[in-house]
């Protein structure tokens, strides 16, 4: 047999979702595996491997382990999914909003005080925010500004912008690694996909295998934006969102939603809790440019903009709770 049958003793009942199937005897591990297995247990208790969805094969290979290796503290790195499934299992279940995310990070965030490149610890936080996302079983698709490093609409003179806007797309990649870098190292399996093929250091973006990662449990990074120039990061995740059907666009910047004029510069700006898209462009917020605004409204995929450096803020508005500013089609008037 390719995968062979295993047992062991399941000791404590674990809560179950709405999507979680992994019964005792025949089971189908499908979102973290490709393999359908039998699984008998020496006890009554009901196992639950969360998010498995009956009938659907994804093209990840089989996670499996014997008796003496099925606890959190013996699995390794190699087997993030694995162990991803097994601590969601400890954690109480919640209800969640969305179930599949967009999460656009802006590159000057990750900069943090230092004005430049990457703060490891905004890294770090931000990396901390996803784990919590992924335990709690959120499919995460990633969108890498990188406005830390270089931005081509603000290229030096003498440089054409179709130039400067490929060596910003090389500065999304280079923020993208670093996070998968970071996720990898607080045990959370990741993919890094570009725009731009490099096939060293990355997968190229091939969107049925992007679909497949997410389904397998792994938070996949999409660099080097669309692969052409004149277009932004926003563009690019507005794009990606629509094309993996990530329920919502989540806009993680260094503020806490979107104002009437900039709250760094005036105190009294007053900050908006809900937006139409036709109110973003009429009144010129800069939430997002135009294109990127049309996109998420073609495809109505709200648009949540908020602090990435508040802890918990991206989980809060994952679990519908009312945080930053939310731009809608329902919204509409």
């Amino acid at each position: 047999m390719l995968f062979s049958p295993f047992r062991f003793s399941a000791s404590k009942k674990f809560e179950t979702s709405r999507r979680q199937i992994f019964m005792v005897g025949t089971c189908n591990i499908n979102r973290y595996t490709a393999a359908s297995c039998s699984l008998s247990s020496t006890s009554t208790s009901t196992a639950a491997l969360p998010y498995s969805e009956a009938g659907r094969n994804d093209s990840e290979a089989a996670y499996y382990a014997d008796a003496n290796r099925l606890t959190l503290s013996s699995i390794d790195n190699s087997e993030a999914p694995l162990r991803n499934i097994l601590r969601a299992q400890t954690s109480p279940a919640r209800k969640l909003k969305y179930e599949t995310i967009m999460l656009k990070v802006s590159g000057e965030a990750l900069q943090g005080s230092l004005g430049f490149g990457v703060d490891a610890v905004v890294m770090r936080a931000v990396a901390e925010e996803v784990k919590d996302l992924v335990m709690a079983g959120v499919r995460v698709a990633i969108v890498v500004g990188g406005g830390n490093y270089f931005r081509g609409a603000n290229a030096w003179q003498g440089l054409d912008r179709a130039t400067a806007d490929y060596v910003g797309m090389l500065a999304t990649v280079m923020n993208a690694l670093q996070l998968q870098g970071a996720l990898e190292g607080l045990g959370v399996d990741a993919r890094v996909q570009t725009a731009i093929e490099m096939r060293e250091v990355a997968e190229p973006y091939i969107r049925r295998r992007a679909v497949a990662h997410l389904r397998a449990g792994h938070v996949v990074i999409f660099g080097a934006g669309t692969g052409n120039p004149f277009f932004t990061t926003d563009t690019a995740a507005a794009l990606r969102a629509a094309e993996v059907n990530a329920e919502v666009f989540i806009k993680a910047t260094k503020v806490d939603g979107i104002y009437d004029s900039d709250p760094a510069k005036n105190p009294l700006a007053k900050k908006y809790e809900r937006l139409s898209y036709r109110q973003c462009t009429n009144d010129n917020l800069q939430v997002m440019d135009e294109t990127a605004i049309t996109l998420c409204k073609e495809n109505n995929i709200p648009v949540l903009v908020l602090n990435m450096l508040e802890k918990g803020s991206i989980m809060r508005a994952v679990l519908g709770e009312p945080v930053g500013t939310v731009v809608c089609e329902v919204c509409e008037a």
